[in-house]
C-alpha cells in the first residue's frame, strides 16, 4: 500500500523527470501505477502537477504535450526550420496513395479496404495497408460480417502519438462537400465486399 508522501514541487520534479526519460508518451495511469507506484498521490494532485509542468514550458522551446497515449515533451512546431538539421536522415515520405488511405481509415474507422477502394476510385496496394501496420499506425479490429470477413481497420493510439493528436477529435475537420461525397460513395448499394 502507498504509503509515503512528497511534497507538491517533489511529485513536479518526479513527473517531470519520468517523462523527460521515458522515451515514449507516459498515461496519468501508467505514471500513477510505475514511477509513483509507492507513493500516496492522488490522480488530482497528479492532474495539478502536470498542469504545471505545462505552464512552466509555456515560454520554452519544449512543450509537454498529451498525445494518444499519454503525455510527452516535444519541441514546439516553430523551431523545427533548425532542429531539422540534426538528423541526417529526411522524413520518410508517402505516397498520395498512402495518404488518402490513411486518411480515410482515420475518418470513417472503422472501414474495410473494399470501403477504401469504392471511396479512392482506384485498388488500394497491399504494401500500403502493409507499410500502415507496420509502422502501427493501423491495425485490424475486426471482421465486417459479409461475405468474405474483410477486415475492418481503425488507427492506433501511435497514430495519434505520430501526428501529435491526444485523440481523433483534433482531426481538422472535413469540408463539408468533400464530407458528402464519401458518405454517398460508402452508402451506394453497389459496393460489394470482397475477401482479401
Amino acid at each position: 500500500m502507498a504509503t509515503k508522501r512528497i511534497s507538491d514541487e517533489q511529485l513536479v520534479e518526479i513527473i517531470e523527470a519520468a517523462i523527460f526519460v521515458a522515451g515514449k508518451p507516459l498515461s496519468k495511469r501508467h505514471l500513477k501505477e510505475t514511477v509513483l507506484a509507492e507513493l500516496s498521490v492522488s490522480m488530482p494532485r497528479i492532474n495539478n502537477a502536470i498542469e504545471q509542468i505545462q505552464t512552466h514550458y509555456q515560454t520554452r522551446g519544449i512543450k509537454l504535450v498529451a498525445v494518444g497515449s499519454g503525455y510527452r515533451f516535444q519541441a514546439c512546431a516553430s523551431l523545427a526550420p533548425w532542429l531539422a538539421n540534426l538528423w541526417q536522415e529526411r522524413a520518410p515520405k508517402y505516397s498520395r496513395a498512402l495518404l488518402e488511405t490513411l486518411s480515410l481509415i482515420a475518418y470513417r474507422q472503422p472501414i474495410t479496404r473494399g470501403e477504401i477502394e469504392q471511396v479512392r476510385g482506384v485498388t488500394v496496394g497491399s504494401g500500403i495497408i502493409k507499410t500502415l501496420l507496420e509502422r502501427e499506425w493501423i491495425r485490424v479490429v475486426g471482421h465486417k460480417e459479409v461475405p468474405g470477413r474483410p477486415a475492418l481497420y481503425a488507427t492506433t493510439a501511435t497514430f495519434l502519438d505520430y501526428f501529435s493528436l491526444a485523440g481523433l477529435d483534433e482531426l481538422p475537420p472535413l469540408p463539408d462537400t468533400q464530407e458528402s461525397k464519401i458518405n454517398q460513395l460508402l452508402s451506394d448499394p453497389s459496393v460489394r465486399e470482397l475477401s482479401e
